[in-house]
C-alpha cells in the first residue's frame, strides 16, 4: 500500500491538514475558555458577587436553549450530532460546520453540561473536507472518510494534548473492524490488564527485579489488595449510574423532536433549574453543576479535601440530570462531564477502608467514560494519560472492561428518534434520520 502513489498523496495531504486544523482548534478552544470565564468568573465579581448566584444559570441557558433549538430546526446538519448518540466520526459536511459553530460557541459557555469534543471532531472533519475542495483534490466515498477521520484526529488531538488518544478514539468511533474488533479487543484488554496487575504483585511481593521501561520518575503509593476489590463493586455501579442518564437523555431526545425551539428550551431551563438547587443546598457555585467539568475537574483532583460529602452527593444527583437534559436536547461531547461524574464519585468513596484517593478517582472516571463512550480501549488510554502515572493503569483498564460489559448487558433505553418538524398549514410530518 505504502508504495501506492495515491495513497502516498492522501498520506502527504492528510499530514498538511492537520496544521491549519489544529490552529483552529486551538484557537476554537481558547474562545471556549476564555467565554466559560468570563460569563462564569469574572462577571458575577465584577458586579460584587463572591461566585455566580444561584439564579446565574437562568437567563444564560436560556438564551443557550433558543439559540440552539433555532440551529437545530434551521440550519443545515442540526448544529451536529444528537450526543446522546455517542461520538460520530463522519456524516457532517462542509455546509453543517456553521451550524456546529454557533451551537457549540453558543451553548458551552453559557452552561450546557457537554464537552467539546464531539465539535471538535465535526469541524476537524468538516475543515478536512473544506480544504479538500479547495484544493480540488478527488471526492470519492473513500478519500472522503479518510480525510474526514484524519481531520477530526488532528482536531480532537489538539483538546487531549495527545495524538495516540485522537488515534484510538477515532479508530474505536469509526468501527474498524467491525463487532470483531470489539471481539478481539476486549479479551485482549482485561487480559493485559490482569496480567499487568499480576506482574505488579509478584514485584512489591517478591522484591525481586526485572527489566524495565522505568526511568526514575517518583511514583504514587503502590496498590494493595483493597484497590482492586473494590474496583469491582465500584465500576458497576458508575456504569449503572452513566447508563441511565443516556437512557435519560434518549427521552429527552424524543420530547425535543417536536416543537424543537420550545422543547429544547424547556430542557435548557431544566438545567438551570438544577445547577440553581445545587447552589442553594451546597451553597458552592451553580457553575460546577454546569458546563463540562474540565476545569471543576481539576479542581477537584488537587483539593479533593474541600468538597463536603453533601457536595458530592449534590453534585453527583443535579449535574447527572442535567447532564440527561443536555444529551438529548442540546450540542456538544459526552467525554467530560462523565469524566467529572466518575471522578466525584472516586473521591466520595475515596475514604473507603484501604482505598485512596489516586486509585478511586482513577477507577472511577475509567468506568464513567467507558459507559458514556461505549470505547473501552480509548476510555482506559485517556484516563491513563490524564493520570500521568503508570501505577493505576491495571486498576483503569479493569474499570473500563467491567464497565463496558456492564452497559452492554443492560436494557438501552429507547432508540435515538428522527426530528419532526411543523411548518403553517401542515400536520407534523417525520423527517430523515437525525444525526
Amino acid at each position: 500500500m505504502l508504495r501506492r502513489p495515491e495513497y502516498l498523496k492522501a498520506l502527504v495531504f492528510c499530514g498538511l491538514i492537520g496544521v491549519p486544523v489544529a490552529l483552529i482548534a486551538f484557537w476554537f478552544l481558547v474562545t471556549l475558555n476564555q467565554l466559560e470565564r468570563l460569563i462564569w468568573s469574572d462577571w458575577p465579581k465584577d458586579l460584587g458577587w463572591k461566585q455566580a448566584p444561584w439564579w446565574w444559570g437562568f437567563p444564560l441557558l436560556l438564551v443557550a436553549g433558543v439559540v440552539v433549538g433555532l440551529t437545530v430546526s434551521r440550519l443545515p446538519g442540526r448544529g451536529g450530532h444528537v450526543p446522546v448518540s455517542g461520538l460520530h466520526a463522519g456524516g457532517i459536511t462542509k455546509e453543517a460546520l456553521p451550524g456546529v459553530l454557533v451551537a457549540a460557541l453558543v451553548g458551552l459557555p453559557l452552561g450546557v453540561v457537554l464537552g467539546p469534543e464531539a465539535p471538535l471532531i465535526a469541524l476537524g472533519g468538516g475543515l478536512a473536507l473544506l480544504f479538500a475542495s479547495f484544493a480540488r483534490a478527488p471526492q470519492t466515498e473513500a478519500s472522503t472518510a479518510l480525510l474526514g477521520a484524519a481531520g477530526a484526529a488532528a482536531a480532537v488531538s489538539a483538546l487531549f494534548g495527545n495524538p495516540l488518544v485522537g488515534a484510538v478514539l477515532l479508530m474505536e468511533v469509526a468501527g474498524v473492524g467491525g463487532p470483531q474488533l470489539f471481539s478481539v479487543m476486549l479479551p485482549v484488554l482485561l487480559a493485559s490488564g490482569v496480567g499487568d496487575l499480576v506482574f505488579t504483585g509478584f514485584v512489591h511481593w517478591t522484591g525481586l527485579r526485572t527489566g524495565s521501561l522505568d526511568i526514575g520518575l517518583p511514583k504514587p503509593p503502590p496498590l494493595d489488595w483493597a484497590d482492586v476489590l473494590w474496583v469491582p463493586l465500584m465500576a458497576p455501579a458508575l456504569a449503572f449510574l452513566i447508563h441511565w442518564i443516556f437512557v435519560g437523555g434518549r427521552y429527552a431526545a424524543g420530547f425535543v423532536t417536536s416543537w424543537t425551539v420550545r422543547n429544547t428550551t424547556l430542557c435548557a431551563l431544566g438545567v438551570a433549574g438544577c445547577t440553581a438547587l445545587y447552589a442553594v443546598s451546597t451553597g458552592r457555585s451553580p457553575a460546577e453543576a454546569a458546563l463540562s467539568g474540565e476545569s471543576a475537574l481539576a479542581g477537584l483532583a488537587k483539593d479533593a479535601s474541600a468538597w463536603s460529602v453533601g457536595a458530592l452527593v449534590a453534585v453527583l444527583a443535579f449535574k447527572g440530570l442535567a447532564y440527561a437534559l443536555c444529551l438529548g436536547s442540546l450540542r456538544g461531547g459526552p467525554v467530560f462531564p462523565a469524566l467529572f461524574l466518575g471522578g466525584a464519585a472516586g473521591a466520595l468513596l475515596a475514604p473507603l477502608p484501604g482505598f485512596g484517593l489516586v486509585p478511586a478517582m482513577a477507577a472511577g472516571m475509567a468506568a464513567s467514560v467507558t459507559a458514556a463512550l461505549r470505547l473501552p480501549v480509548s476510555g482506559a488510554v485517556l484516563v491513563v494519560l490524564l493520570l500521568g502515572n503508570v501505577e493505576t493503569v491495571a486498576l483503569v483498564v479493569l474499570a473500563a472492561v467491567v464497565s463496558f460489559a456492564v452497559t452492554q448487558l443492560l436494557p438501552q433505553g429507547p432508540a435515538v428518534p428522527a426530528f419532526r418538524s411543523r411548518t403553517p398549514g401542515r400536520t407534523s410530518r417525520r423527517e430523515a434520520p437525525g444525526p
